[in-house]
């Protein structure tokens, strides 16, 4: 953290040593799912109330394979935002992997100025992953064009082979994809996303400094427990998995530590309620309504308060090469309920920790 920022926050402590109030530079959020239409609509203001700007998942039915749908996704995504946030959000859009996206896709997008990571989703591993990459061998020519042009590989690290634990799954494709992919492309930018595991952090702190991470606000607040207590937890259904205590530990550790590979990405996730509670539910926590308020909460809770503007707002921009932002937001220490549903299109959806007290509020809603 920069040292005047450093001593704004410091300067608002109150003589318990508790602060009351934080400002500090606007946050990106590098992992976000918006959906499209009317449901986005509905959700894109709680993102673009808290981030200045949004690395934009691709994994829409069907999902953004070329610049040009991008380029449209985009336009979309700022036509829905509302007039007093004109200006204030930035997507940042990415490119969903194929086995056959060709290396020619990637020129085009990097010139476009307007995507900045394409997507690794191996084929079912997670919602509208069917599309995604069965074999990297595939992709050969496709990830060199990555490295030489030094755009961002964003993977969702989890093998989908059926014989592996659920819980193990993170762990197992550091040792069989993620450690041989970047043997043999020495210079890729990875963004290794919603890191759930010990083993993960370890690997990116012993990595070079062209591996990065995000991590979620619900993987830092919940452990594996959360899925079962009181009965099946459906809106704690996420992927990659809730994992052990041990784990969650260890992204706090990280997350807070201010080693400046580790950054936010919310993997806000938004389904509504029929799809979540059904036979067959989707994965996915959505957390945009109040995700900035949730990392500070964990934040205090481990007295690493000075840590925070770092890890929300300059680590994930130094890493992708672009500027940190200059404007400010502003956090009040006032206690305020989750609703228990929200609006999601024609539908509802359930948020992250829906009837509970959240510690921390934004002023602009004080």
């Amino acid at each position: 953290m920069a040292d005047s920022s450093f001593e704004s926050i410091n300067e608002i402590y109150t003589l318990d040593n508790v602060a009351d109030k934080l400002t500090f530079t606007r946050p990106d959020d590098w992992h976000l799912h918006l959906r499209d239409g009317a449901a986005m609509q509905t959700i894109l203001p709680d993102t673009a109330r808290r981030f200045a700007r949004a690395i934009i998942m691709p994994n829409l039915k069907p999902p953004i394979v070329t610049t040009e749908q991008a380029a449209a996704y985009r336009a979309r995504i700022l036509s829905a935002l509302p007039s007093e946030l004109v200006g204030q959000f930035e997507p940042l859009m990415t490119l969903y992997l194929t086995d056959t996206t060709p290396p020619e896709e990637i020129k085009r997008a990097k010139e476009s100025g307007i995507v900045f990571g394409v997507k690794l989703y191996p084929a079912g591993a997670t919602t509208h992953s069917d599309a995604g990459v069965t074999d990297l061998a595939r992709c050969e020519a496709t990830l060199a064009m990555l490295e030489k042009l030094d755009m961002p590989l964003l993977v969702h690290g989890e093998v989908v082979d059926s014989e592996i634990d659920i819980f193990d799954r993170e762990k197992i494709f550091i040792e069989r994809v993620l450690a041989p992919l970047l043997r043999r492309f020495p210079g890729l930018r990875v963004v290794f996303e919603h890191i759930t595991t010990q083993e993960a952090v370890e690997f990116v702190q012993s990595s070079p400094n062209r591996i990065a991470a995000t991590i979620t606000a619900h993987h830092l607040i919940l452990n594996r427990n959360a899925l079962f207590t009181g009965g099946i937890q459906p809106h704690h259904y996420c992927l990659p998995i809730l994992k052990r205590e041990v784990h969650r530990q260890a992204l706090i550790k990280a997350a807070t530590s201010g080693h400046s590979r580790f950054f936010l990405g919310t993997d806000s996730a938004p389904h509504s309620v029929q799809n979540k509670e059904s036979a067959c539910g989707c994965a996915g926590i959505y957390s945009a309504h109040a995700a900035i308020e949730f990392y500070t909460e964990v934040f205090e809770q481990v007295g690493r308060l000075d840590q925070l503007e770092a890890f929300a707002s300059f680590h994930g921009p130094d890493f992708y090469g672009l500027p940190r932002n200059t404007k400010q937001i502003t956090l009040v220490k006032k206690s305020w309920q989750t609703p228990e549903q929200l609006k999601f299109g024609e539908e509802q959806l359930v948020p992250f920790k829906a009837r509970e007290k959240v510690r921390w509020q934004l002023a602009e809603n004080v």
